[in-house]
Order: C-alpha cells, then sequence, then structure tokens
C-alpha cells in the first residue's frame, strides 16, 4: 500500500529546516486517528488509541484541531522516563478550559513511545497534559490512561531537552511543540 504524503509547508516556515520534510504516515494509518507533533527536530507521528480511551482521544484532536497545543513547553523532562507536556501556562498546574475527563484505565503497558494522560491525585483529572515515555514505565501500568504510541518519530523524541523549567530552572529555554494536528487536517 502506498505511504501517504502530506508536505508541511506552513510549519517550515515558522520551524526551520527540521520541519521542511514531508510528513509520511505508515502504510494502513488512519489519518482520523493520527497525531502530528512538530518537534524542533522534526515531525513524530502518533498513532491514536480510540479502541483504549475514546474520550482522551476526542479531548487530545479537539485540542488539536483548536491549535491548543501549538507552541506549548515541555514543562517536566525527566530521563530515562518521560516528556510532559500541554499546559498552557509552563508549570503543570494548567489545562484547557474544557472539564477534566474520567479515567479510561486499560491493560495497555507503557513501553518506550506510549503516550499517556497526565492527572493529578485523582484519576479522574485528566485534562490536556499529556506525556511520551523515553522508556518501560511499568508501575504506570493501569494507573493512567494511554491513548496513543509514536509509530515514527522517537528519534527526535530522544532529543527533548530534560529538565523541570517550571520546577527548578534547569532549563531556561525548554523545548516546545511547533505545532500539532490531526494528520485527516493537513493538507
Amino acid at each position: 500500500m502506498q505511504r501517504r504524503t502530506f508536505l508541511a509547508a506552513s510549519a517550515a516556515l515558522a520551524a526551520g529546516p527540521a520541519a521542511a520534510q514531508a510528513i509520511r504516515l505508515p502504510a494502513g494509518a488512519d489519518p482520523e486517528n493520527t497525531l502530528v507533533i512538530e518537534l524542533k527536530d522534526g515531525p513524530v507521528i502518533i498513532r491514536l488509541r480510540p479502541d483504549l480511551a475514546p474520550q482522551h482521544v476526542e479531548r487530545i484532536k479537539t485540542l488539536a484541531r483548536q491549535g491548543f497545543y501549538n507552541g506549548i513547553v515541555f514543562h517536566r523532562v525527566i530521563e530515562g522516563f518521560m516528556a510532559q507536556t500541554g499546559d498552557p501556562q509552563g508549570t503543570g498546574m494548567g489545562g484547557s478550559s474544557l472539564p477534566n475527563l474520567p479515567a479510561e484505565f486499560s491493560r495497555e503497558p507503557f513501553v518506550r513511545g506510549t503516550l499517556g494522560m497526565a492527572r493529578s491525585q485523582s484519576p479522574n483529572s485528566a485534562n490536556s497534559q499529556f506525556f511520551i515515555m523515553f522508556a518501560e514505565g511499568s508501575f504506570l501500568n493501569g494507573q493512567y490512561t494511554v491513548f496513543g504510541n509514536v509509530v515514527s518519530g522517537m528519534e527526535a523524541v530522544d532529543k527533548i531537552k530534560r529538565g523541570n523549567p517550571a520546577a527548578n530552572g534547569t532549563v531556561t529555554q525548554p523545548d516546545r511543540m511547533v505545532r500539532v494536528r490531526v494528520a485527516a487536517d493537513i493538507r
């Protein structure tokens, strides 16, 4: 089956040479359930999992379509663990204006490339923040909602600056999500 190719031309103007490359979806990918996160080091293609977490997938797509995630920093990045983003305040304390979501826990394990929803102590407090796993994290299994996984571009995720700028200033210029879109919307 032929790969679908979308040119991210407008992102290239905003993000520089790394984003100028064509975005390729894997054969058989469902563009409506594929998220494209453009980082400084290239695009990250995410397979969304409505079979595991339909409400969370719908929320991520809604916020992406609103442009909510464009320019948002990675506010908590821990070597060997994960990179967390999705807070418009950049502190880990913010979210969208939409209501929090009820947990959609599953048996899907947290492994390298898994996307999970961040939350507070309450299992039903996920809103807009999420994280991408750098490595296996079995201690999260059944405790956080899995809503997707990286299918390409993990090398760009691996290059996200480590640190927790909101808490201790270890990163003065944290990396950002340049642009986040649902693949079906890319022309």
